[in-house]
């Protein structure tokens, strides 16, 4: 469906050496197997609607359902869309798991395969070593299966080694409100010296810096109780800090990887998202140090921030 109420983007940088023009905003996983199959596919398509020419999947997200919509929404609208797949088990074979991919797909090829939550420098050594799973990707780069090869990671110590490497053509890590540091100070500039793309999530931080969340809209196992009155009755429990979605896009914007990836499940999440990012203004430093330090409360007391490192 041609939303024409939709802000509209346009290719706007070179996704590191790749020599694709990706838009500043990408389709994160949008898969939920309570919404059908259709539904699902019109939401992917709406974003794509407006621009948006950068998708990404992977094939544990719902368990494939995920790949599904992202095939079944490219059908005849593949051409200037860049797609990002993963490899899930790291201590297994390779190219069984793209094929299967694709097959889900109903693709020959995607642009990109990375290895998904590399996130222990022992296991990138591994895949990294000669006749590991980096160079069994490679294979798969001159079958013609995917074009380029890279890694997910949450952890900095892991992707200054994969981009020290010279393997990956794409990194992608968390930037935003609630996300260590060195993400920023030094994986980002590093890429960018390097010449490898950077492809950024957890803007919303899994969605516990917008609402009362352990993440991903998991209720929160333990809530804040209100005070009971001499009276006997409770008080309604205490409203918790949130940050808005137009906070949150504005300071990774700021940020400025080549490619913010979003999770935009619904219509009403992309229009928020999408007006946030259309009206874009760069937060100075004061604005951005404020963001952070409300994130700090917003993020208490909603579970683990697995994205970091320990």
């Amino acid at each position: 469906m041609d939303d024409r109420s939709l802000p509209r983007f346009s290719p706007r940088r070179e996704l590191g050496r790749t020599g694709f023009r990706a838009t500043v905003l990408g389709i994160g996983d949008l898969a939920d197997r309570t919404v059908p199959l259709d539904r699902c596919v019109a939401t992917l398509q709406r974003a794509m609607d407006a621009g948006l020419n950068l998708v990404d999947t992977a094939p544990g997200y719902e368990d494939g359902y995920s790949e599904e919509i992202v095939g079944q929404a490219l059908r005849g609208r593949r051409e200037g869309v860049f797609v990002i797949d993963k490899v899930d088990l790291l201590d297994r074979p390779v190219t069984p798991q793209v094929e299967e991919s694709l097959g889900r797909l109903r693709l020959d090829a995607v642009d990109l395969f990375v290895f998904h939550s590399v996130s222990q420098l022992d296991i990138w050594e591994r895949l990294a070593a000669p006749g590991g799973g980096m160079e069994e990707l490679g294979r798969c780069i001159q079958a013609g299966k995917t074009r380029f090869r890279g890694i997910s990671s949450h952890h900095p110590d892991v992707l200054r080694a994969a981009l020290e490497s010279g393997l990956c053509d794409v990194v992608m890590f968390p930037i935003g409100p609630w996300c260590h540091r060195r993400y920023v100070e030094e994986i980002l500039p590093l890429a960018r010296a390097k010449g490898v793309g950077t492809v950024c999530f957890k803007t919303f931080g899994a969605g516990k810096l917008l609402g009362d969340t352990e993440g991903y809209g998991r209720p929160l196992q333990v809530r804040p109780r209100g005070k009971v009155s001499s009276g006997g009755q409770e008080a309604p429990a205490p409203s918790l800090p949130h940050l808005s979605v137009e906070e949150c896009v504005r300071y990774t914007l700021t940020v400025d990887p080549d490619v913010a990836l979003l999770g935009m499940s619904f219509p009403n999440e992309q229009d928020a998202a999408l007006a946030a990012a259309a009206a874009f203004q760069p937060l100075t430093s004061e604005q951005l140090a404020d963001v952070r330090r409300r994130a700090s409360l917003a993020i208490e007391g909603k579970g683990a921030v697995w994205w970091d490192p320990k």
